[in-house]
């Protein structure tokens, strides 16, 4: 799990863009699942539920935001 987190973390920031993208938002909602897992944070495992049922919806422009701004996504945790 952890090579995952680590991967998506040293993306390129072209890369963290376009997977802010709606429908391929469900990655980072699959990255907060399993950095939530790997933590043992109950609200980060939440989050990454939410997101991958809902990210494709509105909540991909969080992401995209936050990537444009921070070059990250945001974790809510």
């Amino acid at each position: 799990m952890k090579e995952f987190i680590v991967a998506i973390d040293r993306l390129p920031w072209i890369a963290k863009l376009l997977l802010a993208l709606p429908f391929l938002n469900i990655v980072y909602g699959i990255y907060r699942l399993i950095k939530g897992l790997d933590r043992n944070d109950l609200v980060l495992i939440i989050a990454g539920l939410v997101w991958i049922f809902a990210g494709w919806a509105i909540l991909w422009i969080i992401d995209l935001i936050t990537v444009i701004l921070y070059k990250k996504i945001t974790i809510f945790a």
